[in-house]
């Protein structure tokens, strides 16, 4: 298997996913314009069908697996939101579904994915700790592996939102993706640069945890301490390996953003537009609202709400935090 999609993957995991999926509208934020000093757009992937846009990847691996594949049962690691994607995937297609998620996840994210049918491993360590447990597992029971993130099939499935926001905004100048493994960026990139070269991709990623960000200046993967952030699906400590060269050739900027800002972005997008969406989902706005991204009058950004699953509770108190002082680093 090739370890990176091409756009010709990404297209034809359009069809294939499209009876399942929702093509989430783009939504124009026109009341967080003056604040952050463009035309902004939202591509908001917490309306999909599990609340998040993990569920495309998933069930693009997920179909291509052959029924003898599926019968052995599938078994991965996640935060959260890929957990419920590939729940999902395999509850509809039959197959049992093992994940391993750390003990950090948020509640809502754990009660998700076992209402969806799956086996939950809590396991307290960092990723690459879960990922030993995880091949440890597969290869004990013969499980088929789904990487959330270094899994090309699962990048082709997140890249059909780079297909979806050229469609509804053609003229978009910039989009702004939040970056955890950089499985969503790399297959979002990857239909960007494919089929409108000239569109700016920024990744947007935790100022905790800025393994990308720290890898661009250093130009080699590092590995980070593990911090916590409240970006919860974007805390992982080192640069994916599939991810790592399609960022380095397609994204053309990477910001960091801090946990302060990533609640502004929250209660703006709760306040103004309406929306909840989960910290990561809210970096994008973050990054804006802190003066992070360097803009043109009137340029036409487009920013990925990657998902919604946190518990009201948990996001009443977020909202309740005081605000940080606009631009402040």
């Amino acid at each position: 298997m090739q370890d990176h999609p091409t756009i010709e993957d990404i297209q034809d995991a359009r069809p294939r996913i499209a009876p399942y999926i929702r093509h989430t509208q783009m939504l124009r934020a026109d009341r967080i314009e003056p604040a952050v000093g463009c035309e902004l757009y939202l591509k908001p992937e917490t309306f999909q069908v599990t609340g998040a846009f993990k569920i495309r990847g998933a069930l693009n691996t997920v179909l291509q697996l052959s029924p003898e594949q599926l019968a052995r049962g599938l078994i991965s690691s996640s935060s959260g939101n890929h957990a419920q994607g590939l729940s999902w995937a395999g509850r509809m297609l039959g197959a049992k579904v093992v994940l391993v998620l750390p003990t950090s996840s948020p509640q809502q994210k754990i009660d998700n994915t076992r209402a969806l049918g799956a086996e939950v491993i809590l396991y307290d360590g960092d990723t690459a700790a879960r990922w030993k447990q995880v091949y440890r597992i597969a290869e004990e029971k013969g499980y088929e592996t789904v990487h959330g993130f270094e899994d090309p099939r699962v990048m082709a499935g997140q890249g059909t939102i780079g297909c979806e926001i050229l469609e509804d905004l053609p003229d978009v100048d910039t989009v702004i993706v939040p970056l955890g493994g950089g499985g969503l960026i790399s297959g979002v990139a990857t239909a960007l640069k494919a089929l409108k070269p000239g569109v700016r991709v920024i990744g947007a990623e935790p100022a905790l945890t800025p393994k990308y960000y720290q890898s661009r200046i250093r130009g080699e993967r590092v590995s980070l301490p593990l911090r916590d952030t409240i970006a919860d699906g974007l805390r992982i400590s080192v640069p994916g390996q599939n991810p790592w060269p399609i960022i380095e050739r397609h994204v053309d900027e990477i910001v960091t953003v801090e946990d302060a800002h990533i609640v502004a972005g929250m209660k703006a997008l709760a306040r103004d537009a309406k929306l909840l969406g989960e910290p990561s989902a809210a970096i994008g706005v973050g990054a804006l609202l802190a003066g992070s991204i360097r803009l043109r009058p009137g340029e036409k950004v487009c920013t990925i709400l990657t998902g919604g699953n946190w518990g009201l509770t948990d996001l009443a108190a977020v909202y309740a935090r005081a605000e940080p002082v606009a631009g402040a680093a």
